[in-house]
């Protein structure tokens, strides 16, 4: 359930009402919050600085389409920005992508975009990669000239540039390819994937749960890759309905649902020379685990692979002998209740590696010798190290950059509050008190080249929209790439005063830990009135609503229809200490209830909340999360709105469930528990239910358990489906369509303005 998607939407999630008086002169619509350009401005994705350090890349919306991006460079000594690749060149309306490609998209949620969505430097920083439209181009770095390669045909997919930008590699029709540059030939790694075999690609849990979406690793200097072999065979297939607008399908899915089996993976190594034999890895006697990360040494000597048992309670790092295949377990982290996957590995050239783990709570980086030996923490305290943000996944890598000249350490951590982030900075070697490199009340996120000599810096707050800029490692700031400034220009302007600053605060759960909660006031909101409410919730593992960020303008929908916004996050939710996030393991649904009553008391005691109209909403987790709330006793909820909610965990997917739920077999009264539809009875409130009609993820089958259960009970509730889309709803006008349905039914339940 990525954490991603998750957090977008539970930060925006449908809404849309025409209260019962006409709107305010001059406020925000929400045809105005769906089209172009984006009402938070003008943003940078993708920020990349050459490996020469001359220039700047990022991806940009067009100003008409803010979901057709555009590749455009900076110099880094200061300068006009440019377009350098149009995306509208590379991907023409109308094109088709692969099933492969459209999974892979949806899995990194960025399915709604086109034009450049990704690209790669060559080492030289001359040369950048670009896959679109399952084609795949290069283009000048300094004429911007695109060339289209010759891959055999269309339907690449995980397009890479060598690290001495010698090949272009990808995966088409489930094997894996290389184009050596310096001929333009394409040459076939492996030939023998076909029906469940694939080679090079990441296997469904891996993409949605692991925050692993590629299947294959290149060795420095050009020397080997390093790919997965993946047999679904394993993996039972559900037949899907896919409902959408030209016509249904059924598609056979493989779908490794909790408590079955998963699929079958093997890793090789093979040199991209012709003629080269692939190495097997040996990754031990158990053939049921988990592929968790692979990365190489900086030298490419050793292979490094963390394998994850199917419990999730042991994740041992493997150092394997690129000839042989052979392997030696070098390091165990053995946890409960489970072990939260991260990205902090990173190979140092002299040998060493920088680990991170949550052995004493918290996640921390630790220096380790090539042979696994421990030499010392190098962050320790009460706080996490972490990439975690929300939309960006629980599993994010807290590492931004590492300086081996001066054995410097750069991450982010929320070290004072977990409503804030900053990038600090730490001597590995001699590690002391770490020292903040950013400032500012607020959000930032940060990431270095290799050479360590700047960084580029993300921030936000919430009266300060993203802004993007390249800093020196002190943190002073060097140039803008994207400064998005709140002046007369931009696009939000207009609407900033009509909305009074976010509010935060903290309460208590019931054994004693804070919980974090956000809470907006009405547009022209007036003390001596008394306002209906909406709680909008996530609630689950891997997301944080509750950040010092730029909110997203769609919640501003809910503030011009009269009503007051709040957010909580509850035990369970990310950016906190295993205690925190554990109290979860083993019944789901229940300790977030419990922390979200505690916030709807809260929403209910303030003098200008109507405390008979509450309402409550999430998607997906928020979904569920919503279910549960609306049939709990205590709540009293007056109407929720459900978004393709899982109903049953038996029926989510293994990686996730497993991790909190544990297996089906040997924890039935706990699945039975947690279950949603068996409460159905006990439903208060009016109750509308949304969902994608092809969604893959969590499948239409809990949304249909949800209405024949109803319809049962002879329980009146409100539905919207959604043909082809899935878990998702991004397409075209159907996110207005979505907000004006979500307004038009809380202003029936709640009232509004």
């Amino acid at each position: 359930m990525k954490a991603s998607l998750l957090a977008a939407l539970a930060a925006g999630l449908p809404v849309l009402a025409f209260a019962a008086e006409p709107p305010p002169q001059g406020a925000l619509t929400p045809e105005r919050v769906f089209s172009s350009p984006s009402l938070s401005g003008p943003s940078a994705r993708g920020v990349e600085v050459s490996p020469d350090g001359r220039w700047v890349t990022y991806l940009k919306a067009e100003t008409t389409n803010q979901n057709k991006l555009d590749l455009w460079a900076a110099p880094v000594a200061g300068g006009q920005a440019r377009l350098l690749v149009s995306g509208q060149t590379l991907e023409p309306p109308g094109q088709q992508l692969t099933e492969v490609e459209k999974n892979r998209r949806e899995r990194q949620r960025v399915a709604a975009l086109s034009g450049v969505i990704d690209y790669r430097w060559d080492e030289q920083g001359k040369r950048i990669l670009i896959p679109a439209g399952g084609d795949l181009y290069t283009a000048d770095a300094v004429s911007g000239q695109v060339v289209k390669l010759d891959a055999g045909g269309s339907g690449i997919s995980d397009a890479k540039v060598s690290p001495l930008g010698r090949y272009a590699s990808y995966v088409r029709d489930q094997n894996l390819y290389v184009i050596d540059f310096a001929d333009g030939h394409e040459r076939a790694i492996t030939t023998a994937g076909q029906g469940p075999v694939s080679y090079g690609l990441a296997e469904f849990v891996a993409q949605e749960e692991m925050d692993r979406y590629t299947g294959y690793w290149w060795a420095p200097g050009d020397k080997a890759i390093a790919y997965a072999r993946v047999d679904e065979g394993p993996v039972d297939i559900l037949p899907r309905l896919e409902i959408g607008v030209e016509g249904s399908k059924i598609t056979q899915q493989r779908y490794p649902k909790a408590g079955r089996p998963n699929v079958g993976i093997e890793l090789y190594i093979q040199a991209p020379e012709a003629g080269a034999k692939p190495v097997k890895v040996d990754l031990g006697a158990d053939p049921d685990i988990y592929l968790a990360r692979v990365n190489w040494s900086a030298d490419g000597r050793d292979l490094y692979v963390q394998r994850e048992t199917r419990d999730q309670k042991t994740l041992d790092l493997l150092r394997i002998d690129p000839a042989t295949g052979a392997a030696k377990t070098i390091l165990t982290e053995r946890q409960t209740p489970w072990i939260n996957l991260n990205d902090d590995f990173y190979a140092l050239k002299d040998g060493d590696f920088i680990w991170g783990s949550e052995r004493t709570g918290a996640n921390h980086l630790y220096l380790y010798h090539r042979d696994g030996t421990l030499v010392h923490a190098i962050t320790h305290g009460d706080w996490p190290v972490t990439g975690a943000a929300s939309g960006a996944g629980a599993h994010a890598t807290g590492v931004a950059g590492v300086d081996e000249a001066k054995g410097l350490v750069y991450f982010l951590a929320s070290k004072d509050t977990p409503v804030e982030r900053q990038l600090y900075v730490v001597s590995y070697r001699t590690p002391g008190e770490p020292q903040a490199v950013t400032h500012g009340h607020g959000w930032w996120t940060a990431t270095m080249p290799k050479s360590a000599k700047a960084f580029v810096g993300y921030y936000s707050d919430p009266l300060t929209p993203p802004q993007t800029a390249l800093y020196a490692p002190d943190g002073r700031r060097l140039s803008w790439i994207e400064q998005n400034a709140l002046d007369a220009g931009h696009p939000f302007f207009a609407y900033a005063r009509r909305y009074p600053e976010p509010e935060f605060g903290v309460l208590k759960s019931e054994d004693g830990q804070d919980l974090h909660y956000i809470l907006q006031k009405p547009a022209g909101f007036d003390p001596a009135r008394k306002y209906p409410a909406i709680v909008q919730v996530y609630g689950g593992p891997g997301v944080q609503q509750v950040q010092r960020a730029w909110r997203p303008p769609n919640e501003k929908l809910l503030l011009e229809a009269g009503y007051v916004l709040f957010q909580l996050d509850n035990r369970g939710s990310a950016n906190r200490d295993m205690k925190f996030e554990g109290a979860i393991a083993n019944r789901l649904g229940s300790v977030e209830v419990d922390d979200q009553l505690v916030g709807l008391e809260h929403l209910r005691s303030l003098p200008f909340v109507q405390a008979d109209r509450v309402g409550v909403m999430g998607w997906s987790y928020g979904g569920y999360m919503t279910l549960r709330l609306l049939t709990d006793p205590r709540t009293h909820f007056r109407a929720g709105a459900s978004g393709a909610p899982p109903t049953d965990w038996r029926e989510y997917d293994t990686h996730y469930t497993e991790r909190y739920m544990g297996m089906p077999q040997t924890n039935a009264a706990a699945y039975d528990a947690s279950a949603v539809v068996p409460r159905l009875g006990d439903l208060s409130g009016r109750l509308l239910l949304l969902q994608g009609m092809a969604d893959d993820n969590v499948q239409f089958s809990n949304s249909i358990a949800v209405m024949a259960k109803l319809q049962g009970l002879g329980t009146p509730f409100d539905l919207m489906l959604y043909p082809g889309q899935r878990h998702h709803i991004d397409d075209d006008h159907r996110p207005l369509q979505l907000w004006r349905t979500y307004l038009q039914f809380f202003a029936r339940e709640l009232g509004g303005r």
